[in-house]
This record gives C-alpha cells, structure tokens and sequence, in this order.
C-alpha cells in the first residue's frame, strides 16, 4: 500500500511539475530521490546536507555529496564533484548526454560549471535565496550571451531537501548555543 501511494504521489509531482517543464520525466524525480538520501550521508558526516547525481537515462554516471569539510576544499561542492567523477567516468568533459539532479539550487561557481560541462538538463531542489544562481539571484544556466544553455527545473521534491537543511543548520546552531565561549 504504502508503494502504491508513493506512485501516486509521484505521478502527480511530475504531472504538476511537465506543466511549467515538459521535458522533465519519471527517472529525474527518481534521481533526486537518490541525490536527498547522498544529501543525508553527507549531513551524518558533518557536511552541508547537498547531494548530487548525474545520470544518462536510468544508468547513474557518477554522484556525489558536499565534501568540503572532509576534503579541504573550498570546490568540495556536491555539483563540482559528480562533474569531476563523470568526467573521470566517461573520459570527456562535454556530458552533453547528461543530466543533473542536485538538492539545493547550484551556486554561481557550479552554475558556471554545469554551462561548461554542457549538460542536457538541471533538476534541483530547494531554492537558495543567497547564493542560487539558477534563477534567485542569477540566471547561469539560461543568460543568453553565454555559448551553452540548459533547461532548469527548481523545485523537485523542494520541501524535502529544503527540510534536510534546515534540520542541518538549526542542530549546528544547538550545538553552538550549547559549547562554551571563550
């Protein structure tokens, strides 16, 4: 019963969702699904809860989540690391035939990596209204005076990582309020 309500559910979510992006199909919401719970294992690590997967059709190409604080690097985003593993994985860097699902809309310096990886598509989820650059405070991924553009769709399964987040930073700022200041 319980898969049958979330068939759905899902259903409807991409029946909603083709009104405003008709390329959109079932295995991106899937992919988003994949991407939330790569969003979860980064938040048990102590990471900012993103994860991110790139796929061509049903077969997942590579995938990844936040690793900044385990790597040291300030590119450890979620987005720039699957770009790095796809790139690895299919041995170029135009992934022309790929897409993107990624839980919390890109930053302005993965924006401009998904344009130069030329993906075929971007699925994200929660909106960031201080560093999106997929449509809150830029437009990347559609500025027509760049050679590359991809179709966007904000929004996907958006209350669900928006949640992830939210839960991620109210516990970090418990955990502040709590330890002693010197």
């Amino acid at each position: 019963m319980c898969l049958r309500n979330e068939l759905r559910r899902s259903r409807r979510w991409l029946g909603h969702l083709r009104l405003s992006h008709p390329w959109l199909e079932a295995v991106d919401l899937s992919m988003m699904r994949r991407a939330i719970g790569l969003a979860r294992l980064a938040a048990a690590a102590g990471e900012v809860p993103v994860g991110a997967v790139i796929y061509r059709g049903r077969e997942v190409v590579a995938e990844a989540a936040n690793d900044r604080e385990a790597s040291s690097d300030p590119a450890g985003h979620a987005e720039m690391v699957a770009l790095r593993r796809a790139g690895a994985a299919l041995g170029r860097w135009r992934l022309h035939d790929c897409r993107m699902a990624v839980t919390l809309e890109p930053c302005p310096m993965c924006a401009g990596a998904l344009v130069n990886a030329r993906l075929a598509g971007l699925v994200f989820g929660a909106f960031d209204a201080k560093a999106g650059a997929v449509g809150t405070l830029y437009d990347i991924p559609r500025d027509p005076r760049l050679n590359h553009r991809l179709p966007c769709a904000g929004g996907v399964l958006g209350p669900e990582a928006a949640g992830l987040l939210r839960q991620f930073f109210a516990q970090r700022r418990k955990s502040a309020s709590k330890s002693p200041r010197t």
